[in-house]
């Protein structure tokens, strides 16, 4: 095989290879995509991952990587309630890229996406000094359905989180430190998107969102938007032992990249919830609940209020993972 430097269009060719073609009226190869109208309303998010910010290619795989990018984007369709339709990929690749590292990330991110049943539709490839992958994608509402957004709390509802708190800022300490494989490093490479709980909710939530940038803070942004202050039970908070060990209750809570769903439950909705939960197998916590007062104020449940650390901010203090290898 010849070493000189594949062209654009080769490289294109080659990634859309692991997608089905997208049953759509125009795929990818024309200038736009041409998409069918949907029946309920549409959900349109994008999101990035970077090198050395969301992640290092020192410890990713190229699979890891394009898991990673799609999966970011379909929590924000799950924390809506919408079902995945589509969405389009730029990425950003150095010269000499090597083709089996797209063939990694296209195998990654193709997987995922059979997974949901969302289809590749279009796209962009260029040049960079660093990898970095730019993803839109859509979901659709059921007709009839609203979205679940941050600003419909009200005082009383009361507050849930799936999963668990903190392994993927445990994984990324513990790559820090050297180590290459264990359950919270995979949470950290491998985020799982809560779409089936997402869609579920839909149907009993006033107010949610996904947890990316760290339960407090995230939390803050809910009852901001829906005017309401919070109580947190916080030894109730699901924990893994390696978290509680490792970081404690007010380190799991600024942890960033759960991609968990928080959501806000009318009190008289809270018994078909959790029965609709235990059903689909999508395990939930109760963690608190939304309450008067100042927007965005949170206090534990004896009336302490939390002064807890700041979750991730891209532009204070710089990124997830800093040049030097550092936590950022």
């Amino acid at each position: 095989m010849s070493k000189q430097a594949a062209g654009e269009f080769t490289l294109i060719d080659l990634f859309l290879s692991h997608f089905p073609r997208a049953r759509v009226p125009v795929g990818p190869g024309d200038d736009c995509a041409v998409l069918s109208p949907s029946k309920g309303a549409q959900c349109i998010t994008t999101d990035a991952v970077v090198e050395d910010v969301h992640f290092k290619r020192a410890w990713f795989s190229p699979e890891d990587i394009g898991h990673k990018a799609l999966a970011v984007n379909l929590s924000d369709l799950a924390s809506m309630g919408a079902i995945p339709r589509w969405f389009v990929c730029a990425l950003a690749l150095p010269r000499d890229f090597p083709r089996r590292d797209l063939t990694g990330i296209a195998r990654g991110m193709s997987a995922l996406a059979r997974e949901h049943a969302i289809a590749l539709v279009g796209g962009n490839f260029t040049s960079a000094r660093e990898l970095s992958i730019t993803i839109t994608a859509a979901g659709e509402l059921l007709p009839g359905t609203a979205p679940i957004t941050r600003a419909g709390g009200r005082p009383g509802d009361v507050l849930y989180i799936s999963g668990t708190l903190g392994d993927a800022r445990l994984g990324l300490q513990q790559l820090l430190s050297g180590a290459r494989r264990s359950a919270p490093i995979l949470r950290q490479k491998r985020p799982i998107p809560r779409v089936a709980l997402g869609r579920l909710a839909a149907r009993f939530a006033s107010a949610g969102l996904d947890i990316s940038d760290g339960l407090a803070q995230d939390l803050g942004h809910l009852c901001t938007a829906s005017r309401v202050s919070a109580e947190l039970e916080l030894e109730r908070l699901p924990l893994s032992r390696a978290v509680r060990a490792s970081l404690g209750t007010e380190g799991a809570l600024a942890g960033g990249e759960d991609y968990e769903l928080l959501l806000a439950v009318p009190p008289e909705r809270t018994p078909a919830f959790e029965q609709a939960c235990l059903r689909v197998k999508e395990p939930v916590t109760r963690i608190g609940r939304l309450t008067r007062g100042g927007a965005g104020h949170i206090r534990d449940a004896s009336g302490r209020s939390l002064r807890l650390q700041a979750g991730f901010d891209h532009f204070r203090g710089g990124g997830r993972i800093d040049r030097s290898g550092r936590e950022g």
